[in-house]
């Protein structure tokens, strides 16, 4: 199946995830493939097959040879705090996360990655229990991360974007 087929699921998965939600106020549970599959898109990414691995994607370009777990969180209302990202687990072989941010539409809104050591630090200072699991709230991961790509502006050149600048 080529990419443009690909890319045509996934855009009725979107419309079909859209619409159940709507209906139904539940989530359909396929925000984990539309994220992994924009990331690979927007940021040169091949995607692994190999579940056994522990990694969902080895980049290429800029990211060359990276081993990057992909998470992926749809926002369904701004307004409300608290959501989260799945389990990162640090006893696994990566090199960083990219988490793709997707609206009420699960489209990506924003893709923001942070490195292996950023994550274990910012784990290992928390004192939630959540954190010994190895979650983290999405709002977390924004502060450690680098915003890598945007809705607005494509790929975000990360040395004019940092989000941890002293004022």
């Amino acid at each position: 199946m080529g990419i443009y087929a690909v890319d045509k699921l996934m855009k009725e998965a979107r419309h079909l995830a859209a619409g159940y939600r709507k209906a139904t106020g539940k989530p359909l549970g396929i925000s984990s493939e539309i994220a992994e599959h924009d990331a690979a898109r927007l940021l040169n990414l091949e995607l692994c097959h190999d579940p056994s691995a522990g990694i969902d994607a080895i980049g290429h370009g800029e990211r060359e040879g990276k081993r990057i777990i992909i998470k992926g969180r749809a926002i369904f209302d701004e307004t409300k705090s608290g959501h989260r990202i799945g389990q990162l687990k640090l006893e696994k072989e990566w090199d960083s996360v990219v988490l793709v941010i997707m609206n009420e539409d699960y489209q990506p809104v924003e893709l923001y990655e942070a490195e292996r050591a950023e994550i274990a630090e910012a784990l290992e200072k928390s004192q939630s229990k959540r954190a010994n699991r190895g979650a983290m709230s999405v709002a977390k991961f924004k502060v450690i991360g680098k915003l890598v790509w945007c809705v607005e502006e494509g790929a975000v050149n990360n040395e004019i974007w940092d989000n941890q600048a002293d004022d």
